[in-house]
């Protein structure tokens, strides 16, 4: 039996991403092991010239020339460590701009729940922040803490081919120093977790307080939301002190203990030369030696909490960049026709199934409505048609072709989708519209605007086409939102429409302008429409009535009414209270 394949380290996993400025790192890593050379090699000239000094050397020259040596190390140190910080940080900034590329693409290959199961605010905390947060280990950790770890490496072989006893004593306060550092670390991983669930509830709810502010207002509850964000801030806050608080003492230890090399060499040294058996000018050579261990040794431990919480962000990315994705090919030819199967249906949210076996027919260029009480699953359906979501079981077939064979891309191409919160970005309401062809012309958008009946309003705006929307579409009334969203869906033409409750914030006026435009604009397209208003799906083709999941009744208007079943009740109660509207409103 074949062993699981185990997943890479968080350093391997970076590494891999980084592709092809892998090369960048190993000149980087290059350029800082260069530079640690020359801040290395002073302590060797330094120890020459104090030797030349013990042993009575009176020649100038001799000296000026280690001094010279000296300022051209410095010089190295310098040119050679900005040369690798700035090498390593072209190819970080390049390496997480393509990881935030790639996560959020990643979204959009996702299925709709797994990505809506996520809160905006921890989406946001993860693609941004998270992945800054590795700046560090690519950007300094890779090549300074890499370069770092050869100072101490070489200065003991030096230490040693001296006199292996002073390399022993040059040791000593390593495996000290080493218990204090692993004290630290222990409980690191647990720590660290909570400061990430806090700050994910942090950003969640200050994300939900700020879009929700005319809501906390209106209704009086802005005691209660905000002692909630307060909550959660104070919550995030005293997670990252109770972290600091844990690891502080034994962090301390270690960074006082591990580089105090002085500590055992200076008495072990001067009873070596006490006794006779170790050179004063050998001694004062290690002891200079030992002195340049102290800066890389603080340099390299001072990336600790880099080093420890390194898995943890790698592991929150990667949730993301590795989530699976739909079950779509890559490529693939269109079908030639529009018509949709569904066949034996079934999808869950979590553990609860909520279609339970859908078998519909919609042939191409005809009018299906989908009707039935809140919670049936009508939007669910046509989000599974729209390839926003993955069926558990069954099948779609879009022209006889299983969706599942189809790229994501062409089915996207071949639905229009247009719901009631449709979601419109902080542009202009022209380029709002052209969303849906990005190579329409500014007469194709208005035209599209003028068809969907929203011309006359956006004329009216402050600055017409080229008004700014506001975030989410702030600055517009919910049916003027509605109406931008349908002019879009229309502007892209695509041979499927499916109008989800798109006309729920408009006016009746304004919903017989829009019925009469989608009447038109539809004209041999294969639309399907979910409805509250069933008077405006009378003339639907075929009409599936959709109950708890399953398909209750369907036929067309007249039929349905024959039978006697939920749909006649629905409709005639929706009759009733239209006109008690009318009435109370004549």
């Amino acid at each position: 039996m074949s062993e699981k394949k185990k997943d890479p380290s968080a350093i391997a996993w970076l590494l891999d991403q980084a592709g092809e400025h892998r090369r960048q790192y190993v000149l980087s890593v290059a350029l800082a092991v260069c530079g640690v050379l020359c801040s290395v090699a002073p302590y060797f000239a330094v120890a020459g010239i104090v030797r030349g000094l013990m042993d009575g050397r009176k020649e100038m020259s001799f000296y000026l020339l280690r001094c010279g040596f000296l300022a051209l190390l410095w010089l190295g140190r310098v040119l050679f460590h900005a040369l690798s910080t700035a090498t390593s940080h072209r190819a970080t900034f390049a390496v997480l701009g393509e990881i935030r590329k790639r996560g959020l693409e990643k979204l959009t290959r996702m299925p709709l729940g797994d990505v809506l199961a996520e809160s905006s605010g921890a989406l946001k905390n993860t693609l941004i922040e998270r992945i800054d947060a590795i700046e560090t280990t690519l950007a300094h950790i890779v090549p300074e803490f890499t370069a770092n770890l050869l100072v101490p490496v070489i200065m003991i072989i030096y230490i040693f081919t001296i006199d292996w006893r002073m390399g022993l004593a040059s040791l000593l306060t390593v495996p000290l120093g080493m218990g204090c550092y692993i004290g630290m670390m222990t409980g690191s991983a647990g720590f660290y977790e909570r400061t990430v669930k806090a700050t994910k509830a942090l950003n969640s709810t200050a994300v939900e307080y700020i879009n929700g502010i005319q809501v906390i207002k209106v209704f009086g509850k802005t005691k209660s939301s905000y002692e909630r964000f307060a909550a959660d801030a104070n919550e995030a806050a005293a997670s990252f002190v109770d972290w600091m608080r844990s690891s502080i003492i034994p962090f301390t230890f270690a960074m006082v203990i591990m580089p105090a090399t002085m500590v055992s060499i200076l008495p072990i040294g001067g009873l070596l030369v006490r006794g006779g058996s170790l050179a004063a000018q050998d001694f004062v050579y290690i002891i200079i030696l030992s002195v340049g261990l102290i800066a890389p040794l603080i340099t390299c431990m001072s990336y600790s909490d880099d080093i420890r919480t390194m898995g943890t962000i790698v592991g929150e990315v990667r949730r993301i960049v590795e989530a699976p994705e739909m079950n779509r090919p890559l490529t693939g030819t269109a079908p030639e026709e529009n018509a949709l199967r569904l066949e034996d249906v079934r999808f869950s949210y979590g553990d609860k199934e909520v279609l339970h076996g859908i078998n519909m027919e919609i042939p191409e260029g005809s009018f299906t409505a989908l009707v039935g009480p809140s919670g049936s699953g009508k939007s669910t359906i046509a989000r599974l048609i729209a390839s926003l979501w993955e069926a558990d079981s069954g099948r779609i077939t879009l022209g006889g072709k299983d969706l599942r064979g189809i790229p994501l891309d062409i089915c996207a191409d071949r639905v229009a989708f247009v719901s009631q919160d449709n979601y419109l970005f902080n542009m202009t309401v022209r380029e709002n519209i052209r969303l849906g062809r990005p190579s329409a012309t500014d007469e194709e958008v208005e035209e599209a605007a003028r068809m969907s009946g929203c011309h006359e309003f956006i004329l009216s705006l402050e600055n017409g086409y080229e008004t700014m929307v506001g975030s989410s579409g702030s600055h517009l009334s919910g049916g003027e939102r509605q109406r931008i969203s349908i002019a879009r869906a229309m502007l892209k033409a695509a041979p499927i429409v499916i109008l989800d409750e798109a006309t729920a914030y408009t006016d009746p006026e304004n919903e017989a302008v829009i019925q009469r435009s989608v009447s038109r604009l539809t004209a041999g397209k294969t639309l399907i429409v979910i409805a509250h208003r069933l008077s405006t799906v009378r003339d639907a083709d075929r009409i599936y009535v959709i109950k708890d999941g399953l398909v209750d009744d369907a036929g067309t208007h007249e039929e349905l009414m024959n039978h006697h079943g939920l749909y006649e009740t629905m409709y005639r109660a929706h009759m009733a209270a239209r006109d008690q509207e009318v009435s109370v409103n004549g």
